[in-house]
């Protein structure tokens, strides 16, 4: 059972929610490049030689830590939105963990990839794959008292 908010009676929590991932993924993918060419020079820049592996594990990280410590990555937080979990709680660290793991394994494959941001554009939640199996939703940040 989803408490997050009915997207039927609160359709502000969802207005251009797909939009806003998209933009919210290229602002973290541009952070986490940021990151690993700051962090070269401490690998005696061996790292270029495994820079694809280094934005992983480096990716990686830092979904789980920002995903724990405020239910959003820094794109997502700039974009005033955030992940939420099926009691409409922020995520904790093994919610976190999971979702991040659930997207590795999608932007592994394609097809799952792409299936995900089909479900994001059409469903009712702009919930992708990860979100469904998940529970979770992106959602518009609300208002703070």
């Amino acid at each position: 059972m989803l408490r997050t908010p009915d997207p039927e009676t609160h359709p502000q929590f969802y207005e251009g929610v797909p939009l806003k991932r998209l933009l919210a993924w290229l602002v973290d993918v541009t952070l986490i490049a940021l990151i690993c060419v700051l962090l070269l020079p401490f690998t005696a820049f061996t790292g270029l030689f495994f820079f694809p592996l280094m934005m992983l594990v480096v990716g990686f990280a830092y979904r789980v830590i920002t995903l724990s410590n405020g239910s959003a990555t820094w794109g997502m937080r700039l974009m005033g939105m955030e992940l939420r979990d099926q009691a409409d709680a922020p995520l904790d660290f093994t919610t976190a963990f999971l979702h991040t793991s659930g997207y590795a394994v999608s932007m592994a494959m394609a097809p799952l990839q792409l299936i995900s941001v089909v479900l994001m554009a059409t469903s009712a939640r702009c919930q992708g794959l990860t979100d469904m199996l998940l529970g979770t939703a992106a959602l518009n940040r609300r208002l703070r008292d």
